[in-house]
């Protein structure tokens, strides 16, 4: 599932496609708030690039930045949270979240965490990197992954998720940086954010099929929630 966990399968998949671009637009409005000009605020033109590829509707792109920026007259006080915790069988789990009503999201984490369990603040992040994440795919057939990763200016790279693409792991202040440098070297961006790498991931072949697959369910239980925008897991 590696650092960050995403649901399986063509159903679930095109079914999430709302929350996909719900999610998108959330970062989008705060990434605004520095600015509405792509090209004067880095966080918002990687967005914007990720939108795109996504098929995000040009109007739900641009409402979204016109808002962020304060353009439209609407307020948007999103906050950052960071739930930790233990899915079933102790994978240790960071659930990000953005909410405009924390009476809102305590208590429905608190519900979904029943099934595994909720730490406190700490309890689990001292187990994660924070890291850049930027998954590419090769543009040409030569393109070299480790001599991207060594000439961007990456820590490291890995088998992103997706077939044929590459995670690019970065310093959190490097995010861009490299996301900027990867084309010079043979590489196409797909998505580039702030994330959380496990330290000492769990091998799923340690776990029982009934097991992983109450791992998986407790996952999307999650991802379903609007306010959830990322899940970090603990597996390898």
């Amino acid at each position: 599932m590696g650092a960050q966990w995403k649901a399986k399968g063509k159903e679930l998949a095109a079914n999430a496609r709302g929350r996909v671009f719900g999610k998108l637009s959330k970062d989008i409005m705060l990434a605004a708030r520095s600015g509405a000009d792509p090209t004067a605020n880095s966080r918002l033109r990687l967005l914007v690039e990720q939108a795109r590829k996504a098929s995000m509707p040009k109007d739900t792109l641009e409402r979204a930045i016109k808002k962020g920026a304060g353009l439209t007259g609407e307020a948007v006080n999103f906050e950052h949270v960071i739930y930790e915790g233990f899915a079933p069988h102790r994978v240790p789990l960071m659930v990000e979240c953005l909410t405009d009503n924390l009476n809102r999201t305590a208590p429905e984490m608190r519900v979904l965490f029943r099934k595994g369990q909720l730490g406190t603040s700490g309890s689990v992040s001292w187990d994660f990197d924070h890291v850049g994440m930027i998954e590419a795919e090769p543009a040409s057939a030569d393109a070299d992954a480790e001599l991207a990763a060594i000439e961007a200016g990456a820590q490291d790279f890995e088998p992103g998720d997706e077939a044929g693409s590459t995670l690019f792991l970065s310093d959190p202040a490097d995010l861009d940086l490299v996301s900027r440098a990867l084309p010079g070297f043979g590489f196409t961006v797909l998505t580039a954010k702030l994330g959380y790498k496990p330290k000492n991931p769990i091998d799923p072949s340690s776990l029982t099929a009934e097991q992983l697959d109450e791992v998986e369910a407790f996952l999307a239980a999650i991802d379903d929630n609007d306010d959830v925008q990322n899940i970090f897991a603990g597996l390898a």
